[in-house]
């Protein structure tokens, strides 16, 4: 048996560098022991992918209102994000960039030195306060260099395998060092989990080669329930064959969107609001023009068009657009349209977390003693069936400074667990026998049927003949991973082993997106249901609440949170 070779001990221990993360550990490190646990550098976080902006309500350029950023963020819900929830997101989201600015992240400047504003989809104003196309990157800088100044400790490159719950409380976890391959064991007074996404569940993604799913998984075999997994948000514009993300931004800026007969076919779907139409309808209307042959050239891809912005205007807001277009598929955007298709995004659901980021059980909310979540892996349902652009950074900030405001206060009144050896010896034997398997599937090839099943089956357009053939290919798949082989024996950088584990996240996180999704007969938001294509709220106006077990995991339900604005037909 191979033994721990370290045991840590902080008051917070937070999974994840990217801006949640981060920006909960600055609330509490200036005055409490904090570690952050990154299986990549903290710059290198999925965070600084984000290209367009955060939302928020500050009127530089428009007569905008956070009344009005709250019923645009309800109405993108479909209705289903818990209006509470959203009301505290819209309304600290001003003091939440300014406080961004005053760190020094560099945003775009109005003539007159205000922050510039642009538009988004499903935004009514332009409240999308950017970076030319970088936003996430200097964001996620400037928080790595406020949470070094403040003595956070960064281990860095460490792979997470189990938290720790004793009697209902989460009191640690246990985490590989990817450097060495030693298995080191953390206990702490709270945890925050905040891992990012499981685009990688999908063969055709814009999220990174290490949105696999981690924080989902650990929490729901720790007994965690995963909340409205089956809305996966599907990007407009992903690089044809790559899935890598083309701003929203750039159709903020003014670019067309076209189809193989060289029309701006959105005039059909969403003639109020065209290209910024919500993210689920420009895909399930991208998806129409290529399902229906109005591809470009018949193919599967249409074409996003900048050439009418001219040079100046691209190469000042969507430099990066610009050399990422070049480089992967050598299209010079000032001169050619790009090539586009719909791409795995954003998961809206996740785990069950309260306005301060305490992690929830059940319908009636009862807290998790010692465990918190923030991001895109929590699920405080703001973004309820469909997020709207640039809510996803505003989310993570606002939601991870929240979650470290609450910590704080917790831990002034918990104590440190003791060490629980009984725990430590579990996670040494599940990683022993990860390691010691011999046998003759490849995670590569299972990892593969995966994503290209999750991508045809429980894609834009869904039904129960396609979802539950899915779930039977997920659970197929899960018992050939019985029988992996891993040919790396090597403890140094173990990827074959890293992945392994990670394949075997995406099957949790898939069979629980793919239940919800089954389970869901109406069409509501990112979930089309070609078999029930209408929303049904007398039905399922409610969130899914997924529970795994040793068999078919149990399904449940809890209310939604309607105060202000009451459920009506979606128009745009």
């Amino acid at each position: 048996m191979q033994q721990t070779y370290e045991q840590h001990f902080y008051d917070v221990v937070i999974v994840g560098s990217g801006l949640a993360g981060q920006r909960a550990a600055l609330e509490v490190a200036p005055f409490a022991r904090t570690a952050v646990i990154s299986k990549v550098y903290p710059t290198r976080s999925h965070s600084g992918a984000a290209q367009g902006g955060i939302a928020a309500a500050l009127g530089n350029v428009d007569e905008d209102t956070w009344q009005q950023h709250h019923f645009d963020t309800v109405k993108g819900s479909d209705y289903l994000a818990d209006q509470d929830a959203a009301e505290i997101m819209v309304r600290d989201a001003a003091q939440v960039v300014i406080e961004l600015e005053h760190m020094g992240t560099p945003f775009s400047r109005l003539p007159d030195g205000r922050i510039a504003q642009r538009n988004f989809g499903g935004h009514k104003y332009k409240r999308a306060c950017y970076s030319a196309d970088l936003t996430g990157h200097v964001m996620l800088h400037t928080l790595y260099e406020q949470c070094l100044k403040y003595g956070t400790k960064f281990y860095n490159e460490f792979f997470v395998t189990r938290l720790f719950m004793k009697e209902g409380r989460c009191i640690g976890l246990s985490a590989v060092n990817l450097a060495d391959g030693k298995l080191h064991s953390f206990f702490a007074k709270a945890v925050l989990i905040a891992t990012g996404g499981g685009g990688r569940a999908f063969s055709i993604t814009a999220t990174a080669h290490a949105t696999t799913g981690d924080g989902f998984a650990l929490a729901y075999r720790a007994g965690i329930p995963l909340e409205d997994m089956e809305f996966m948000q599907f990007h407009p514009t992903g690089l044809y064959k790559l899935g890598i993300l083309v701003t929203e931004g750039a159709r903020g800026e003014g670019g067309y969107l076209i189809n193989g007969k060289g029309e701006r076919f959105m005039e059909k779907y969403a003639p109020g609001m065209m290209e910024l139409a919500p993210r689920d309808i420009t895909s399930r209307s991208e998806q129409t023009e290529i399902n229906e042959g109005r591809g470009i050239d018949g193919k599967d891809y249409i074409y996003l068009d900048l050439r009418h912005l001219g040079k100046e205007k691209i190469l000042e807001r969507l430099p990066q657009i610009h050399d990422l277009v070049f480089k992967s598929l050598g299209v010079d955007c000032i001169k050619e349209p790009i090539p586009i298709q719909p791409t795995a995004h954003y998961t809206m659901g996740g785990i069950p977390a309260n306005l301060d980021g305490q992690v929830t059980i059940d319908s009636e909310n009862t807290i998790v003693p010692g465990l918190f979540s923030a991001g895109e892996t929590s699920c405080i349902s703001v973004h309820g069936a469909n997020r709207l652009g640039c809510n996803s950074l505003l989310d993570a900030v606002c939601f991870g400074r929240r979650a470290g405001k609450a910590m704080a206060k917790y831990i002034t009144g918990a104590s440190m667990p003791d060490i629980d050896e009984e725990q430590i010896k579990v996670s040494v034997k599940e990683l022993d026998e990860f390691k010691s398997r011999k046998g003759e599937e490849k995670v590569a090839s299972l990892r593969e049927q995966l994503q290209k099943g999750m991508m045809v089956r429980c894609g834009i357009f869904r039904d129960s003949e396609k979802l539950s053939a899915q779930l039977a290919d997920i659970r197929k798949l899960r018992g050939r991973f019985q029988n992996i082989g891993l040919e790396d024996s090597t403890s140094n950088y173990n990827f074959e082993l890293m992945e392994a584990l990670e394949c075997s996240w995406l099957f949790d996180f898939s069979e629980a997106m793919v239940l919800g999704a089954l389970k869901r007969e109406e069409s509501r938001g990112a979930h089309s249901r070609t078999d029930f294509p209408k929303r049904d709220d007398e039905k399922f106006l409610k969130h899914t609440l997924i529970y795994k077990t040793d068999g078919e995991p149990r399904v449940e339900y809890k209310p939604v949170v309607i105060t202000a604005f009451q459920p009506q037909e979606r128009k745009y």
